[in-house]
């Protein structure tokens, strides 16, 4: 049996470059790319091509699935890993920051959905899995225009999976809770990010999740959407039902991450 093949955007860092080192641990050939081409040395080069990826650009999309399936024969599965987030009151971003956030997490993850799955089509199998967020499951004040840009992304390709589905080709959701990244770090400062450092556990790491993402919750249930934790995500959506109700209850949650944030700013500076 051959080995499967998967692109994976976002490999830079964070979940992106665990999930690289996960698919390498079972043996999968990777297309590793983000938006300069990433490198580890853990990473073998019989297993993984580098490359980098403009996920806003049509045409850097079609190259990447077709460099997949030269290389290896065909794309088994594409895994959407690539975002950003900008954290801050809604009213203070600029134009740029909207449509930052609306090309690469929504529209950059919907057009190399349509570009990788005409080809899982044709083919009559394949995977597409996308890291949403919770904030996709409820809006988040302070991450508005990220809540915005990822309640799209998971409303399309929940949308598409079910078209996708009769011709064998599969669309999973992955929604985490806050992950120890990058990102989280630049929401460390923010007061207006205070929601994300909500939680009653401890954050994520990427490995946590790109097990989840490369292991067989994902990869043999295939689940239309998965939250991470369960918990959380079931009071996310809870707090969508009844926006007022939920920004209430976020009220409460605001001021356990506020304390949070302050906890964790003392503990990186002693």
């Amino acid at each position: 049996m051959s080995r499967p093949a998967s692109l994976v955007t976002g490999a830079g860092g964070g979940i992106g470059r665990a999930l690289v080192s996960a698919l390498v641990r079972r043996g999968e050939y990777v297309l590793a790319t983000d938006r300069e081409a990433p490198s580890d040395p853990s990473w073998p080069e019989s297993l993984v091509e580098s490359a980098a990826l403009d996920v806003t650009d049509p045409a850097a999309w079609t190259w990447a699935i077709d460099r997949v399936c030269e290389r290896w024969g065909a794309i088994d599965r594409l895994y959407h890993v690539a975002g950003v987030l900008v954290p801050g009151p809604f009213v203070e971003a600029g134009l740029g920051q909207v449509a930052l956030h609306l090309r690469v997490n929504l529209e950059g993850a919907l057009i190399g959905t349509q570009v990788a799955a005409r080809r899982m089509k044709a083919r009559g199998r394949g995977h597409v899995i996308a890291v949403a967020s919770l904030a996709a499951l409820a809006p988040i004040p302070g991450l508005a225009l990220y809540s915005a840009s990822k309640a799209g992304l998971r409303a399309g390709l929940l949308a598409a999976g079910d078209e996708l589905r009769p011709f064998g080709v599969a669309v999973t959701v992955v929604c985490p809770d806050a992950v120890q990244t990058a990102m989280l770090d630049q929401q460390l400062e923010s007061e207006a990010a205070a929601l994300t450092f909500s939680g009653d556990s401890e954050v994520l790491t990427p490995d946590q999740v790109a097990e989840v993402l490369a292991g067989p919750e994902v990869l043999e249930r295939r689940p239309l959407e998965l939250w991470l934790p369960k918990r959380r995500g079931v009071l996310a959506k809870l707090g969508d039902l009844a926006p007022r109700f939920g920004f209430a209850i976020g009220g409460l949650l605001r001021r356990r991450g506020l304390a949070q944030q302050e906890r964790l700013r003392e503990e990186r500076s002693s």
